[in-house]
């Protein structure tokens, strides 16, 4: 195991509850967990060891530990590791202890939110140990599984990527629909200036070196600059000479991504941290005590 020297990223506890209480309703439906209840008896006690069965990095313990938390009174989690920490096949990440059937109850909506998590934890870490040294920052986008944005993001953050706006109301970016119904990246770009507000980012999203070049004119400072090979893109920062902070976003894959980021953009980002990501494997092993 090794921990980051990161600042750490952080959930809002309200958030955290409001959505571990949604799936253990979701779980445990109407009359609960009839197996743990036809099983254990009710004074029957169980320690639970949370590890990892294969290498990754961990994210999403606090939706984890609210899981059994919230499951009933009485059962303890207790962390071996933090979030954004790798970890080893093997490794402890929690210890459970409690009334067994409140921890094979909330076993599952633990697992879940964990397993998704430091999936995307993971592969964001491949992503931006791919760009290391090239001063490129790997960032998210907008896609992610509805009700879990907030979640993924925080996951992004833990494997040591960026998040990119979290919605539509925090940002201004003006993808190419936008310039076509308004007529040119000028016209977009300079209705969005006088639209905005002095705290309100804008990003203007261009196909071609003369867009591009249509758009520093406009005064954009931040150009995503959309499916471009890595030639255009290296012509690209060329162009803009610095004027401008430059994304290279549309087809990012693990095995091209260093290579985009040798091109000298600023951001990378990519859906597939978010939406291609495969859970990591990790188990709950229980020991009950009679």
């Amino acid at each position: 195991m090794s921990r980051s020297n990161r600042l750490p990223a952080e959930l809002p506890r309200l958030l955290v509850e409001r959505a571990v209480a949604a799936a253990l309703e979701e779980d445990l439906g109407l009359a609960g967990d009839l197996t743990s209840q036809a099983t254990l008896a009710p004074e029957a006690r169980a320690t639970a060891s949370l590890s990892a069965r294969e290498p990754g990095v961990i994210a999403g313990l606090d939706l984890a530990a609210a899981a059994f938390r919230l499951v009933g009174d009485g059962v303890s989690f207790t962390p071996e590791v933090a979030d954004g920490d790798k970890v080893a096949a093997g490794d402890v990440v929690a210890v459970v202890t409690g009334p067994a059937r409140l921890v094979m109850s909330a076993e599952r909506v633990a697992l879940n939110f964990l397993n998704h998590l430091s999936g995307i934890a993971t592969l964001t870490r491949d992503y931006a140990d791919a760009v290391a040294g090239t001063g490129a920052q790997i960032c998210d986008t907008r896609k992610t599984t509805p009700g879990l944005r907030a979640f993924q993001k925080y996951a992004v953050r833990c494997g040591g990527g960026a998040n990119h706006r979290y919605a539509l109301d925090d940002a201004i970016l003006i993808k190419d629909n936008h310039i076509a119904v308004a007529g040119s990246v000028t016209a977009a770009y300079q209705a969005a200036e006088a639209f905005a507000g002095h705290l309100v980012a804008i990003e203007i999203e261009v196909t071609t070196l003369a867009e591009l070049e249509e758009a520093l004119a406009a005064g954009a400072r931040v150009v995503l600059l959309d499916n471009m090979d890595n030639e255009t893109l290296r012509q690209a920062v060329a162009v803009n000479a610095g004027r401008a902070k430059l994304e290279a976003s549309g087809g990012v894959k693990l095995d091209r991504v260093r290579s985009i980021g040798e091109t000298g953009v600023d951001y990378i980002s990519t859906s597939q941290i978010t939406m291609a990501a495969t859970p990591l494997d990790l188990g709950l092993d229980v020991v009950v005590e009679r």
